[in-house]
């Protein structure tokens, strides 16, 4: 088994993509969309059609620069909305899935709607047909996502218009040079080498036809691919839809963890019993996201959980299930409600953008509750707009919702405004098209996965054998203590991993075992039979039915063992009728033997270590030898 990490992700938005390599299978894990750097275009202004030519000429991305001016320029300007590039976006992909051939790739693993968004760019490439497994809910969320990111699109693409060229004015190595060094960090990595897995959008159509090739499944319910493999789609507690995977085959059973919640109050909840297997890839980064939040806890938490991994079974559950996370979700969510009254209260105006859909509809019912305890419902219906665009409001809040922002121009003018985001996101760079204002800006980490003090606990109740974690957490977690094998993996490596099975099962078919003819060894107390049938590989299992046509009851042995006796063989043969006599072989090792036939015909039988030669040209008697070799050994 081969394993590679092609990206690591970063955060809820933009989930990890693996390939992992099976039974002469390659399963893709997740293709998400990296939208952290999308802040660095304009977005469209909502008065562009009083616009010059020559503003928007005069912008990284359009139009004809001074070269000699800017290289004797020293002093960069400050980072403003001047700053950004204004021309049609292009997007990022995952770079290093660009180095696989897709035509290889039997099958693609979509865990959450976030990991399904770059799925048209796969799809739409020439020679990709691989199957695609989606629970329902993230199917037809991430469809939603890819149709609105279309129609944002739109929005540039009628204000630019689109190049003819393959590579964008903008990423020309001339423009790339007037860009702001921030923007060059944010878009390309702080050594400016990430210009790989950049793409234009990809169209309607393109969604339309990357649907048709996803196949649906439900939680818990077994899809069989080629009859080798069972997938199974398990709930992982994060989001609506979200999953895990497991994977059954001939020669390995897999489990596959993405970000997951234990207690979750807006979706099924993590299904972790269900992938106690042999082998776990641990993929859930969300841990060592936070690193630096769980080294600064002094609680002492992590400490009491990994004195709890010497207690039983179920002192073990009831600390995964500690419903205290929940809690904690809860008050976050109470924060955001009380700062959106204190801000309607003084006059201002609310703006929330979250994409992750269970933690807004439980936004929505905590806002609701608390305008039921208060004075303010009509008042905050015509000041607070609830906007549940399922991708603009989270992913680029400097781009597709920028005209939203301008549309609504409250949060531009008023003087009291507040705006909750994601951690995660860059507030600093996604206002930017938008100042001066004067706004209070929160942002709020929501739980976005498994916490580092509970990831060996999981472990010791799933007792895998082996296990693949990412580098920076085995570390953390301290993996020599684990009875299992752990192989820690990193971004842009392969992983090897051996087989832990040395062979393989088989089902026969009950009326095909009763006509078995056992046979016992000489050497020790062993029964052996040949075995003749069809094979069928069906659901991961090897099974063997009868042939439909009679198979001989009186058929030779095919394979035998042993080294036949000299003076026994000549005894039997002289039976038979056929004379010889032992001659002395001229080989150099005594383990050889040649017994020489002169009657009917002329023929020898040489005994080596390993094998026995006859030569003779009559058939007849080359058959009646193998006959009497066939009856002093054992054979089947």
């Amino acid at each position: 088994m081969e394993f590679t990490c092609l990206s690591r992700g970063g955060f809820f938005y933009f989930p990890p993509c693996h390939m992992l390599e099976v039974c002469g299978f390659r399963i893709q894990f997740d293709c998400p969309m990296d939208f952290s750097a999308l802040p660095i275009f304009s977005p469209v202004p909502l008065d562009f059609d009083v616009i010059s030519d020559e503003e928007l000429s005069t912008h990284p991305g359009n139009g004809s620069f001074n070269l000699e001016n800017v290289s004797e320029e020293k002093i960069e300007k400050p980072l403003d909305v001047g700053s950004l590039i204004k021309a049609e976006p292009w997007y990022k992909i995952i770079k290093n899935l660009r180095l696989w051939n897709l035509s290889f790739t039997d099958i693609v693993l979509i865990s959450s709607p976030m990991g399904m968004l770059g799925l048209p760019f796969l799809t739409r490439q020439k020679g990709f047909s691989a199957k695609i497994y989606a629970t329902e809910a993230t199917a037809r969320l991430g469809k939603m996502m890819m149709d609105d990111l279309v129609a944002m699109h739109m929005e540039f693409k009628q204000f630019y218009g689109s190049e003819d060229d393959a590579t964008p004015q903008w990423m020309r190595q001339e423009e790339l040079e007037l860009l702001h060094h921030a923007l060059k960090e944010v878009a390309f990595g702080q050594d400016e080498a990430d210009l790989g897995g950049w793409m234009p959008m990809y169209s309607a159509a393109d969604v339309k036809d990357c649907m048709k090739k996803v196949e649906t499944v439900r939680y818990g319910e077994e899809a069989c691919y080629n009859g080798a493999l069972v997938i199974k789609a398990l709930s992982c507690g994060l989001e609506i839809g979200a999953c895990n995977w497991t994977i059954n085959g001939p020669k390995r059973d897999i489990a596959y963890i993405s970000s997951s919640i234990f207690s979750s109050s807006n979706a099924m909840n993590f299904d972790y019993l269900a992938l106690q297997g042999e082998t776990i890839i641990y993929s859930d980064f969300s841990s060592v996201e936070s690193m630096n939040d769980i080294l600064n806890d002094t609680s002492g938490s992590l400490t009491e959980n990994l004195m709890a991994l010497s207690r039983n079974e179920e002192t073990l559950a009831n600390l995964l299930s500690d419903p205290a996370e929940s809690v904690g979700e809860s008050e976050k969510l109470s924060f955001i409600c009380s700062c959106a009254i204190q801000s309607v209260e003084s006059g201002g105006s609310v703006l929330i953008p979250i994409n992750r859909l269970g933690v807004t509809l439980q936004l929505l019912e905590q806002i609701s509750a608390s305008l039921d305890c208060s004075n303010l419902k009509n008042k905050l219906a015509g000041t607070m707009c609830c906007i549940l665009s399922s991708l603009e409001l989270t992913t680029w809040s400097g781009g597709p919702f920028a005209s939203t922002l301008v549309r609504g121009s409250q949060l531009v003018t008023c003087s009291r405004g507040t705006y909750n985001m994601q951690k995660g996101l860059d507030a600093e760079l996604a206002l930017l098209p938008f100042r001066p204002m004067s706004m209070k800006v929160l942002q709020c980490a929501f739980l976005s996965g498994i916490k580092l003090d509970k990831v060996r606990p999981l472990l010791k109740v799933l007792q895998p054998k082996v296990v693949m974690l990412p580098e920076n957490l085995s570390r953390l977690i301290n993996t020599n203590t684990e009875s299992c094998t752990v192989f820690s993996y990193s971004e842009g490596e392969t992983l090897r991993v051996p087989n832990l099975k040395d062979s393989l099962e088989l089902e026969i078919a009950p009326d095909l075992a009763m006509s078995f003819c056992w046979r016992k060894l000489q050497q020790g107390n062993i029964d052996i039979a040949r075995l003749k049938g069809e094979l069928s590989l069906n659901c991961g299992k090897f099974k063997l039915f009868p042939e439909n046509a009679h198979v001989a009851t009186d058929q030779r042995p095919l394979i035998h063992w042993g080294q036949p006796d000299l003076k026994k063989l000549l005894n039997v043969l002289s039976k038979m009728g056929i004379e010889g006599s032992l001659q002395q072989s001229d080989a150099e090792s005594s383990n050889v033997g040649v017994i020489r036939i002169h009657d009917p015909t002329e023929a020898v039988i040489e005994i080596q270590d390993s094998r026995t030669i006859i030569s003779v040209a009559d058939k007849t008697l080359c058959a009646r030898i193998f006959d009497a070799v066939d009856s002093i050994l054992n054979g089947v």
